[in-house]
C-alpha cells in the first residue's frame, strides 16, 4: 500500500549565528529501498542517476549502510565553498569557511564544530577511497538541510550560503547603524533512517542446462540434457537467520556412445561392468539422478551455512540406488532488488547400494556386490531480482562427480552452465 511520508534528516541553522530557512518536502514513498548508493541533488541543479566522477575528482553519490545515510564530505563542503585539508595520516579531514571549523576522524563517532564536540550515531568511513559522513555533519557544520527522498530514490541538499555583509552606512552623520532582533532557532528534528529492503526467506527454482556433457561408462562426453529444481528457506526471514533447510534434485538424460555397428546397422555401446569384466549392450537412453536433502546452520553473513545432508541417487539401468550421509558450505542467495550471488558444495564420501549379478550364463551370476562412490554436487551463480516482482532470473554452473570407490567401474561427471526462473517466498 503506498503512503505518504516526509523523510526530514537534518535541519539547522546556518553558521555564524545566521537563520537557515526551515525547509520541506513532501515525498511519497514507494517501498522500502535496498542498502547501497543513490544520487544526490544538490540545490536542484545537479542530479547523477549513478555516481560518477566530475571535475577536480569530485563524487557526488548517496550511501545507505545499516540504516543510515553517508554523503561525500569533501564534495559536499568544497560545492558548499568550503577548504578541506586532510592530516598527514589520512584520518581527520578538517573543513574551513567563513570562520567556521569543522573536524570529523575516521572510525570515531564525532564531529568537532568550532572546537566543540558533539556526538555522532555512527562514526565516519573510508568507502572506495572516498570519505563518507553521516548526514547529520552537513548540519551541524554548515546548516545544510538533507532529506531522502523514497519516492525519486534520492538524497536532497540544499544550502542556502550566509549573505554577505551588508555594506557600512553613509558617514554624513554620526547614525548609529540599527540592530535586528535575532529570531527564535529553528528546531532541530531527530534524523530519519532510510529504509531497508528485507531479504526473501526463501525460494523454489527450476532451470536447464545448456551445452551439459556427461562421462561415466557408458558415455565418453556425451551431451546431456539435464533440469534441476531446488528450494531453500532461512528460518527468521533475514540474513540473520541462524538455521535453514535446502532439497536439490538434479536430473539427466544422455544417449550412450556407440562403439560398435553390427552388419545389420545396430550400434552397440562397451562398457566396463561392475564385477570387473567388459561387456556389449545396445545403444540407449540413459537416465539418472540425485536428491539430497540438507540441514544447515549460519556461520556468516550475508547467509552463509555449513550443513548436513542426505543424498539419494538412481538410474534407469539396473544400477543400484545409492544412499549415503554428508556435509558441506553454502551461500545462499538473498534476493533483494538487484544481483545476489550463490554457491554451494557438498560432499557424501559414501553413497552405497547392493548389485546382485543375475546373468544366469555369467561366472558371476548370484554374486552381490556392494557398490560405493563418493559423490560431490557444487553450484555457483548470480540471481537477478527486482523488488516488486517475485520472480526471478538466475544462472550459474553447476553439477556432480562420482568417485569411484568400491564395485565401481569408473568416475563419472554430469555438469554445465544453467539458465532458469524462481520464485521469492
Amino acid at each position: 500500500m503506498r503512503r505518504l511520508a516526509i523523510f526530514t534528516v537534518l535541519t539547522l541553522t546556518l553558521a555564524l549565528g545566521r537563520v537557515g530557512t526551515s525547509l520541506a518536502v513532501a515525498a511519497e514513498d514507494l517501498g522500502m529501498p535496498p542498502a547501497g548508493q543513490y544520487p544526490i541533488i544538490f540545490n536542484d541543479r545537479t542530479v547523477y542517476a549513478k555516481p560518477d566522477v566530475l571535475k577536480e575528482n569530485r563524487v557526488l553519490a548517496a550511501l545507505v549502510k545499516d540504516g543510515h545515510i553517508y554523503v561525500p564530505l569533501r564534495s559536499m563542503f568544497e560545492e558548499m565553498g568550503a577548504t578541506v585539508t586532510v592530516s598527514p595520516d589520512g584520518k581527520t579531514i578538517t573543513a574551513i569557511k567563513s570562520g567556521v571549523n569543522v573536524s570529523v576522524t575516521l572510525d570515531k563517532p564525532e564531529v568537532v564544530v568550532n572546537g566543540e564536540t558533539r556526538p555522532l550515531d555512527v562514526p565516519p568511513m573510508l568507502y572506495e577511497g572516498v570519505v563518507l559522513v553521516p548526514v547529520r555533519v552537513l548540519s551541524e557544520a554548515l546548516g545544510a538541510y538533507v532529506q531522502w527522498v523514497g519516492s525519486k530514490e534520492v538524497v536532497v541538499v540544499r544550502y542556502i550560503p550566509p549573505p554577505p555583509p551588508l555594506a557600512p552606512p553613509p558617514t554624513l552623520a554620526p547614525t548609529a547603524a540599527p540592530t535586528l532582533a535575532p529570531l527564535p532557532p529553528v528546531p532541530v528534528l531527530a534524523p530519519t533512517a532510510a529504509p531497508t529492503e528485507r531479504a526473501a526467506p526463501g525460494f523454489v527454482q527450476a532451470a536447464i542446462t545448456v551445452g551439459a556433457q556427461n562421462f561415466n561408462e557408458f558415455s565418453a562426453g556425451q551431451f546431456c540434457y539435464s533440469w534441476v529444481v531446488n528450494g531453500a528457506y532461512a528460518f527468521g526471514g533475514s540474513s540473520g537467520s541462524e538455521f535453514a533447510l535446502k532439497v536439490d534434485y538434479r536430473h539427466d538424460s544422455y544417449v550412450t556412445s556407440s562403439n560398435l555397428t553390427d552388419a545389420l546397422g545396430n550400434q552397440y555401446t562397451h562398457f566396463a561392468t561392475i564385477d570387473g569384466g567388459m561387456a556389449y549392450t545396445p545403444v540407449f537412453l540413459a537416465q539418472q539422478s540425485t536428491l539430497d536433502a540438507r540441514a544447515e546452520f549460519q556461520v556468516a553473513s550475508p547467509r552463509i551455512y555449513v550443513g548436513a545432508g542426505y543424498l539419494y541417487a538412481s538410474t534407469n539401468y539396473g544400477y543400484p540406488h545409492l544412499s549415503g550421509f554428508g556435509g558441506g558450505i553454502e551461500k545462499l542467495p538473498e534476493l533483494r532488488a538487484g544481483l545476489s550471488f550463490y554457491g554451494s558444495a557438498f560432499y557424501y564420501p559414501s553413497a552405497t547400494g547392493n548389485y546382485t549379478v543375475s546373468n544366469p550364463l555369467s561366472s558371476n551370476f548370484g554374486t552381490v556386490y556392494n557398490q560405493r562412490y563418493g559423490i560431490l554436487k557444487y553450484d555457483i551463480g548470480i540471481a537477478l531480482a527486482a523488488r516488486h516482482l517475485p520472480v526471478y532470473l538466475y544462472g550459474g554452473y553447476g553439477g556432480d562427480r562420482y568417485y569411484a570407490d568400491h564395485a565401481a567401474p569408473i568416475g563419472q561427471i554430469h555438469d554445465g552452465p544453467y539458465v532458469g526462473l524462481g520464485v521469492k517466498l
